[in-house]
C-alpha cells in the first residue's frame, strides 16, 4: 500500500477496498464530503473514513463537514486509532499513524 492514499478511484482498481470506506489522501475536504454524502444517499447504513499520516486532521473535518452540514442525522460510531507499519523506497520500515472514523445512520 503506497505511503499516503491516492484517492478512491486508483485505490480501488484491483483491490479489494469495500465501497463504504472513503480513503482521505491530500486532495480538498469536500471532494471526500461529496464520497462520504453520496454513499448516504446510496442507502448505506454507515460509512468509514480512513487516513493515515498527516491525512488525519483531514479525515476529522471530512466527518465533521458531513455530519454538521449534509447528513446531519448521522453519529460518529466509533473512531479507530493504529500504527501501521510500511516500506519506504529504500527498504527501511517506519511507522505511520492512522485513524478510522466510522459514521452511521
Amino acid at each position: 500500500m503506497p505511503e499516503e492514499y491516492r484517492g478512491m478511484e486508483e485505490m480501488r482498481a484491483g483491490s479489494q477496498i469495500p465501497e463504504n470506506v472513503v480513503l482521505v489522501g491530500k486532495k480538498p475536504p469536500m471532494n471526500y464530503v461529496l464520497a462520504v454524502v453520496t454513499q448516504f444517499n446510496n442507502g448505506v447504513k454507515s460509512v468509514k473514513i480512513r487516513a493515515r499520516g498527516n491525512s488525519i486532521s483531514r479525515a476529522v473535518d471530512v466527518a465533521e463537514i458531513a455530519r454538521n452540514r449534509f447528513v446531519t442525522d448521522a453519529k460518529v460510531n466509533t473512531i479507530a486509532i493504529d500504527s501501521e507499519e510500511i516500506s519506504n523506497e529504500d527498504g527501511t520500515k517506519s511507522k505511520v499513524s492512522s485513524i478510522e472514523i466510522t459514521l452511521a445512520k
